[in-house]
């Protein structure tokens, strides 16, 4: 297999130009993610991921955010409409692991007819009071073991249905206060409490195939941010057991500092396997790549063993998956 550009990267419209097709050409990004600006309707969302794999010459992953509620990047009639994670795990409360099987599978499943096969989710940050409410409701609980049985049910739904999925954020964000795509959080927390809840969520999914990094500083630990933490990396790895291929989140996002290359190598050095950069603008890409090249040998390895978990699966029956969702009983609001 060819040696992957450590860089999962966006395109700037809903068609490919002829200089980004040459651009993935050479670079050879691990895969694509896709926003808004990207997706109008359904045979173009096909043709544009096809344009994608063409342009490497491979069946690249193409990711996408779909977690619903706020972050949902595809809407009717592309997809369901669905209420905030949060708002749905407590509408079926004991209930809830299941709910969101069906929600994700069913979500899998749309997203695979479209040609994407990436999704960043799960969520695994767990919610406090005063988590900041770009994040809040996004969250799946505010205890360690509802995130956990939650976002078990999702990762598994997304592996039933084709879809690699992506947790996020490691090693955890639901403390911040702040929005990272504007400043950076810093989490004062000390070593103890972090163990114990917001990285022990992540513990229990260290055989999952991605994960993407939190732009956050937790102080206990390193006054870098862990994206570009080389103890923070080697605490993911090591301590939390995390083995698949870690993505940075948005390079672009203002919480790092320092030009787009520098966060980018920063990144890689520190430990990440791959940069995320999302919003297609050639003229940060260009100069990333030449600093980031192509992934490491452990990098490649464990960029190959993510791909075998993207399973061909046969063709499901929204409609019943549907059916079952709105046959769960949902908790009563005095329950």
């Amino acid at each position: 297999m060819n040696r992957f550009g450590a860089a999962i990267l966006g395109c700037s419209g809903p068609t490919l130009s002829g200089a980004e097709s040459l651009f993935f050409r050479d670079v050879n990004p691990f895969g694509f993610i896709l926003f808004t600006r990207n997706l109008e309707d359904a045979d173009q969302i096909r043709a544009l991921c096809a344009d994608l794999r063409d342009s490497v010459g491979w069946h690249a992953p193409v990711f996408v955010d779909q977690e619903g509620g706020r972050v949902q990047r595809l809407r009717p009639p592309l997809a369901r409409d669905w209420p905030a994670p949060l708002d749905h795990v407590t509408q079926y409360g004991a209930h809830a692991g299941r709910a969101m099987y069906l929600r994700y599978r069913i979500i899998a499943a749309e997203l695979l007819a479209l040609g994407l096969d990436g999704n960043c989710a799960p969520m695994l940050d767990v919610a406090r009071p005063e988590t900041h409410r770009f994040l809040r409701n996004r969250c799946y609980g505010d205890t360690v073991g509802k995130v956990i049985e939650v976002g078990r049910a999702v990762a598994q739904a997304h592996l039933d249905g084709g879809v690699l999925p992506v947790v996020k954020h490691i090693p955890g964000h639901g403390l911040a206060q702040l929005d990272s795509h504007l400043d950076l959080p810093r989490i004062t927390a000390d070593a103890e409490t972090l163990k114990a809840t917001d990285f022990a969520a992540f513990k229990a999914f260290g055989d999952l195939p991605l994960g993407m990094t939190a732009h956050l500083v937790y102080d206990a630990f390193d006054p870098l941010p862990a994206t570009i933490s080389g103890r923070m990396m080697s605490m993911i790895r090591d301590d939390l057991g995390f083995g698949g291929l870690i993505m940075t989140d948005d390079i672009s996002m203002q919480a790092l500092s320092g030009t787009i290359p520098e966060r980018a190598v920063a990144s890689i050095r520190a430990g990440c396997d791959v940069v995320l950069h999302c919003n297609g603008d050639m003229a940060e890409m260009l100069p990333m790549m030449r600093y980031v090249g192509a992934m490491s040998d452990d990098a490649q390895t464990r960029a190959e063993a993510a791909l075998t978990a993207r399973p061909q699966v046969p063709e499901v029956d929204i409609a019943a998956l549907a059916a079952q969702l709105e046959a769960l009983p949902a908790e009563r609001p005095d329950d």
